[in-house]
């Protein structure tokens, strides 16, 4: 059997397990590689929003990073919520001092309940300090106004535009998410600075289910550790995703939102 490579997520912990640490964890293991995590926020969550947020000191979050990166070569992370400015920054300390590859970072500033998952001096110091340091970023249209300090609303026209802008915020390249645009089909721009592509695919339900952001990054990660190239990664994340979003593969579960089944139908 081929030994799998090891993919890190740091992030938070949903105790619904629909997004967050349980989420990217699902997706790792059915894409086949090995996950391994780091927490940076415990939330009291359910399919209806979250209830309330505990942040992990940001000591103990950089020494979950340095324990794991002494024991595992580590061939690609996914960053999730993470909370305070302390957090971010011992995250950017330990991507640096352990050179690590394949950084795709989900900036998650506001969750879909409303709930604010990261403070604006946290927000600060991840727009200066940790974009740069990115492989690839994945904001929706609301994180990308953040992130930017652009006016919303995000138009598709405009879209290719602000895709440019977040690589010049630094990061190698910028996947925008438009997929709460109205419309019958979920619209993103992957933008490396250089060359920009248009990935387009048909939206399955009404509504989006939770952790959809969680899920798409996570598998982008997966397959960079795979070796595949970003775009290759980026087209088969999403069509992962896709699958995922069909009626048949959605949990209903709770009296919130739909939860993703990760692992159904996929090759045993």
């Amino acid at each position: 059997m081929q030994t799998p490579p090891v993919v890190l997520t740091i992030a938070g912990s949903d105790s619904s397990a629909g997004a967050g640490i349980q989420a990217d964890l699902k997706t790792f293991s059915a894409l086949g590689v090995y996950g391994i995590s780091a927490i940076s926020t415990i939330t009291a969550q359910n399919t209806q929003g979250i209830a309330s947020v505990h942040q992990i000191p940001a000591e103990m979050i950089k020494a979950q990073i340095d324990t794991l990166c002494s024991d595992f070569e580590i061939a690609a992370v996914k960053i999730g919520a993470l909370g305070d400015e302390d957090s971010v920054n011992a995250v950017i300390h330990a991507i640096e001092q352990h050179q690590l590859p394949n950084i795709v970072l989900d900036p998650v500033i506001i969750a879909s309940s409303g709930k604010r998952l990261l403070s604006p001096p946290a927000l600060a110091a991840l727009r200066e300090k940790l974009v740069p340091l990115t492989d690839l970023i994945t904001p929706n249209l609301d994180e990308a106004c953040a992130l930017i300090a652009h006016p919303p609303p995000i138009t598709r026209k405009m879209m290719p535009e602000i895709a440019r802008k977040m690589c010049a915020r630094g990061a190698k390249a910028c996947l925008l998410k438009g997929g709460h645009l109205v419309g019958e089909d979920a619209l993103d721009i992957l933008d490396t600075g250089q060359e920009h592509h248009v990935l387009s695919v048909k939206k399955e339900g009404s509504s989006s289910p939770h952790g959809t952001g969680c899920t798409l990054s996570s598998a982008i990660a997966a397959h960079l550790a795979w070796g595949h190239t970003l775009y290759e990664s980026v087209s088969l994340s999403k069509h992962y995703l896709s699958r995922r979003l069909k009626s048949e593969h959605r949990l209903r579960l709770g009296t919130g939102l739909d939860l993703l089944n990760h692992c159904e139908d996929l090759p045993k």
